[in-house]
Order: C-alpha cells, then sequence, then structure tokens
C-alpha cells in the first residue's frame, strides 16, 4: 500500500499551470478503464487495488487530467498512528472507517516542470475529502494516512501540505491472511487530520453526527485471550455435542472456539464472525487443529459463512452457553470483570445476553435468548435477569445497561447482590424520568 509519486514513461501534460484553477472530480464507471490504464503506466506499483469502501479520483485543470488519488480503508494495525491518536483497543475496532488511506497519488505532468504543483494539489484534496466520502459512502471520515517510499521521495510534498511524519515500517508486506513478507522497502508513515482535533474525536465517547454510520467497522476487534485460554476455550468447547454429520471438514471444537472468540472481540454477526476468522493467526490456526489448505501447505484454511451459519443453525445453543459459561468461571480473574449488560443476536439463528467487561467486551456470563423483545421466558430481559440473580456478588460492579432492562426487579437483582447499576430510561417511562429528573436536577452531567 504505497502512494508515493515515482513514475515511469513520458508524462502527456506540459502546459503552464500556475496560477489556474484545479478541479477534483470522482469518477465513474466511464472513465475507470482510463484511469488504471494512466496508473499502470506512470506508478511503478501499477494501478493499485480496492479496499472496502474506495473512490477513484482524478484533478482536472482546464479539462485535462493532471493528477490521480485511489483512496481505501486504512490500513488495521500501525503502532506508530494508534499511539498519537490515542485510542482504545475497542475504538480502533469501532472506528476504522473514520480513517482512510491515499493509497495512490499520480502526478500527469513532468516532474519539477510545476513547482508546489503536488502540495498544491494534496492541499485542495484534504479540503474537499470529507464531504465528498460523506456524499458517497454517507459518512464524514475524520483522519488520512499514506506512506512514502523513502528509497525514492523525502515526502516533501506532504510535509508542505501539512501532513506529519510518524516514522517508518518494518518493510514487510500483507500475503493472505496472517502471512508478512519481507518487501525489502520500508517505507516512511505519514497521517493528516481532516478537520481539527480529528484524533480527539477519534477517541472521544460521543461522534458528529455525520461520523456516526462510519463507527460501525467490523475490524478485528481485541482478542483478549492468551494462547493457553485458547487451548483451554478449544477443549472446553470440544465437549459440545456436534449435531452435523460425522464426515464434516472442521471440528466443532475449532468452530465453536472461533465463535466464541469472535463474540469476546465484540463481533455481532456471522459475516463479522468469518472475516474475523480469516484474520486469525497462523499459530491460533494451529492450536485449534484447523486443517491444512492443502497437503504439505503450512497455511491453515478457516471456515466459510455456510460453514458457520449451518452449524449454528443446528445448534444446541444451550449446551454451548454452559460449556462456555463453564469456561469464563474458571477464568475469572484472568479475564476482565463483567460491567454492561447486552444482548447479541446472530440474525434468528443464535441469541446470547452476556454480562461483559467495557473496555474489552470480555463476557463473564451468557444465557441463551430467544428474542430481544417481548414476552415469554427466553425474551433478553428474562434471560438476563436470570443470569444476574446466578451471581452471588456483584460488590463493587457497576452494570450498564439498555432502556430494555429498566425494570424494577432487574435493578433490585443487582443491588441485592452488592451490584450498582446506570440504566437509561426513555420517554414513555415517564414516572421514572420524572423521578430522575428532580433527583438530578442540581447535579452536573457525567458527560459534556
Amino acid at each position: 500500500m504505497n502512494t508515493t509519486t515515482k513514475q515511469k514513461g513520458r508524462h502527456p501534460k506540459r502546459s503552464s499551470l500556475s496560477g489556474k484553477s484545479l478541479y477534483i472530480k470522482v469518477i465513474g464507471k466511464k472513465d475507470l478503464k482510463r484511469f488504471k490504464e494512466l496508473a499502470g503506466k506512470f506508478h511503478y506499483m501499477g494501478e493499485g487495488h480496492a479496499g472496502g469502501d474506495t473512490m477513484r479520483m482524478v484533478v482536472e485543470s482546464d479539462g485535462e487530467w493532471i493528477a490521480l488519488f485511489l483512496w481505501g480503508s486504512a490500513a488495521y494495525r500501525l503502532k506508530d498512528r494508534d499511539t498519537f491518536i490515542g485510542w482504545s483497543e475497542p475504538q480502533r475496532a469501532l472506528r476504522q472507517k473514520l480513517m482512510v488511506q491515499n493509497r495512490r497519488f499520480v502526478l500527469l505532468v513532468d516532474r519539477g516542470a510545476h513547482p508546489n504543483l503536488a502540495s498544491r494539489i494534496l492541499g485542495q484534496m484534504i479540503r474537499e475529502l470529507p464531504s465528498l466520502w460523506l456524499k458517497r459512502f454517507g459518512y464524514e471520515p475524520l483522519l488520512a494516512e499514506t506512506f512514502s517510499d523513502i528509497e525514492a521521495r523525502e515526502g516533501t510534498c506532504y510535509k508542505a501540505s501539512g501532513w506529519l511524519a510518524l516514522g517508518k515500517t518494518k518493510g514487510y508486506s500483507r500475503h493472505r491472511a496472517d502471512f508478512y513478507v519481507p518487501n525489502d522497502r520500508p517505507k516512511k508513515l505519514w497521517i493528516r487530520e481532516l478537520r481539527k482535533d480529528a484524533c480527539a474525536l477519534l477517541r472521544s465517547p460521543q461522534l458528529p453526527s455525520e461520523c456516526m454510520k462510519g463507527a460501525q467497522s467490523d475490524a478485528d476487534g481485541v482478542l483478549p485471550l492468551k494462547m493457553p485460554q485458547i487451548e483451554s476455550l478449544h477443549e472446553m468447547l470440544s465437549k459440545v455435542k456436534d449435531p452435523r454429520a460425522g464426515n464434516s471438514v472442521f471440528h466443532i471444537g475449532a468452530m465453536l472456539s472461533i465463535v466464541a472468540m469472535a463474540i469476546l472481540s465484540g463481533h455481532r454477526n456471522i459475516v463479522q464472525i468469518v472475516r474475523f476468522a480469516d484474520r486469525i493467526k497462523m499459530q491460533h490456526r494451529i492450536a485449534l487443529g484447523l486443517p491444512r489448505f492443502e497437503k504439505g501447505s503450512s497455511y491453515r484454511k478457516v471456515p466459510s459463512y455456510s460453514a458457520i451459519y449451518n452449524l449454528l443453525r443446528q445448534l444446541d445453543v444451550d449446551a454451548f452457553s454452559e460449556r462456555l459459561s463453564l469456561w469464563l468461571q474458571q477464568h475469572t480473574g484472568s479475564l476482565p470483570a463483567a460491567l454492561a449488560l447486552d444482548g447479541k443476536f446472530i440474525r434468528d439463528t443464535v441469541g446470547i445476553v452476556c454480562l461483559a467487561d467495557h473496555e474489552t467486551g470480555v463476557p463473564r456470563a451468557m444465557a441463551k435468548a430467544s428474542k430481544k423483545k417481548g414476552e415469554g421466558q427466553d425474551c433478553e430481559l428474562k434471560a438476563a435477569q436470570r443470569m444476574i440473580r446466578r451471581e452471588k456478588d456483584l460488590s463493587n460492579t457497576v452494570i450498564t445497561a439498555d432502556a430494555l432492562h429498566c425494570q424494577r426487579e432487574t435493578a433490585r437483582d443487582i443491588v441485592s447482590r452488592g451490584g450498582e447499576f446506570i440504566i437509561q430510561a426513555k420517554g414513555n417511562q415517564k414516572a421514572v424520568r420524572k423521578q430522575a429528573a428532580l433527583k438530578t436536577k442540581d447535579l452536573s452531567p457525567f458527560l459534556p
């Protein structure tokens, strides 16, 4: 993912561009072939590939193309970048899409023929990119990143247009899910805030409304388990009865471990679980006993969407929940304490209510639920109340929950076990809201 402007061949435009207006245009299918041909001809790494939400743009002057841009998803993890932002791992996992990456920047003019043109184009691009992205994808990004090849360029145009250099990469390229191969070309990392205080917003409890749609990333999240814990989880879940035929490619212990690890990492549906599985590290795949991609290969494959869906459709959810809850109890103390009361539903196939740590999303207890709302003993509310009653001691614990759990019985169960609660109250709960307003009218709000 290199965005240098090192080019090859002869460039098509030579006339003076000084003082002329520049126009940035998002290209469609009509111009896609021309874009790819020019990018492939004038960028030493070729045209580049799409990744996540992708936007190809051209910069025009008097109707002539003078520069190309390819924007896509940011890198999953960059130590220097994430340290600079200062956000938590759960925030990074959820808000990944609020960062975009400049994957290609190609000038279609002779090098040195137009001083400061590159920095001028970059400056205008940064001003216009957020609104163009909002129009196309429905959310406004907050941060941009790119890389420059230190062997070919110093990145002067980035520095001149306000980008900040954060260090160098280690010279590895991603190959397949968890293979990184040396490329012997370390690159310089640059970042650029797309609005004032962008980094502060990325770690803020509340995002601007125009950014909210982008705060729904299915990035890999936080896996708060060490290798011995993964191995013991696999051993525990291997004891769940397999409802499938005996010739299944993937052992049920491995399949359920992947599902459990994905849930522990904060993923909420089968698509996200499958993408999480594709990012599992190779040592974890080996520990779970996943089959080899082909005979003699060291690469281990992971189950597909249909494989996971078919298993969950036939699975005895109670047996799965019991085994997983037992494993969670055995690791009490080595896993974070539970604080949030939340229900997670994978289509209509599996419903689980859990008590989970706010910081990492790691559950402490889980229970089966058949539906989020409504009556019956298996709705989320009743399942949550049964789960709380199984907790013997909630001392020094604050449980948070949404308005679904704003019930006297739930609150009483928490307090009777030594815990405290913060539960939302909506407008239809008039008595509760009126009493809360009277109790808190002279108090400062928790957050601005």
